[in-house]
């Protein structure tokens, strides 16, 4: 019986802990940029909360040899850009309203130090989602970002808890 419900209860967390996680990306183009083999990458993120959006993120993939070159091997450039757009009617479950917003995805830049990370932000008054693309660095920040909304003005909306008074 104890068993049975430490069972459940892991089974529990687990599933909790699932459905917090940011979403995953999946690279949808590289191109090459120089013959060093450094690369630009192309994400496809779906907001896992907001359903019928999808961000475009570009990235700067260093190469082993570039790495070897410059004697850094251990994280990628902060340089990024987001891109976010309408692909399906929009549907959106519980977020984050606060000034803060909320966490969508996270990328590893560096083995532990820094992270490229995306950020959703409801603008009320002007009934739009802000996407915000930058990097968190344990020791220091960076001022590279890049923004992307998408605007809710006229368009059929679902929301889970209902519109936001």
């Amino acid at each position: 019986m104890l068993r049975r419900f430490r069972t459940l209860l892991f089974a529990g967390f687990a599933i909790s802990a699932a459905a917090t996680l940011p979403a995953r990306a999946e690279t949808i183009g590289q191109v090459g940029v120089d013959w060093l083999g450094n690369d630009i990458k192309i994400d496809a993120v779906r907001d896992p909360k907001v359903s019928g959006v999808t961000c475009h993120v570009t990235y700067f993939d260093r190469s082993v040899i570039d790495r070897l070159k410059n004697g850094n091997w251990f994280e990628d450039p902060s340089n990024n850009s987001i891109a976010c757009r309408q692909t399906g009617p929009i549907a959106i479950g519980d977020i984050d309203l606060s000034r803060e917003g909320e966490e969508v995805f996270r990328s590893g830049l560096s083995l532990i130090w820094k992270d490229l990370l995306v950020t959703r932000i409801y603008d009320k008054a002007n009934d739009t989602l802000i996407y915000l693309a930058h990097s968190r660095q344990l020791t220091d920040g960076s001022a590279k970002m890049s923004i992307t909304t998408v605007p809710l003005f006229g368009q059929q909306v679902t929301w889970e808890k209902g519109r936001p008074q």
